[in-house]
């Protein structure tokens, strides 16, 4: 068995306020899929997310930036698609 969850609190004071950063929730399901054998879809979902933190101009302002959760995650898809 394996349990693979994004450890952080509730943070019900940015619930719906888009500012969110989804990043451990990535990483957790990096982290599955290599478990289940996926590790072609962990690596691109990986080489992914950490382009967009290397040019780190769509990151969400816990990480310095001023992005929300919806344009870091459009981010991260767009550079999905690339790889």
């Amino acid at each position: 068995m394996a349990l693979f969850e994004a450890v952080h609190g509730t943070a019900p004071d940015i619930a719906g306020k888009g500012i969110a950063n989804p990043t451990a929730l990535l990483l957790s399901a990096i982290m599955m899929l290599d478990h289940i054998g996926e590790i072609d879809a962990a690596g691109r979902v990986d080489k992914a997310l950490r382009k967009v933190y290397s040019q780190g101009k769509t990151v969400t302002r816990d990480v310095g930036g001023s992005a929300t959760t919806a344009e870091f995650t459009r981010a991260v898809i767009a550079a999905l698609e690339k790889a």
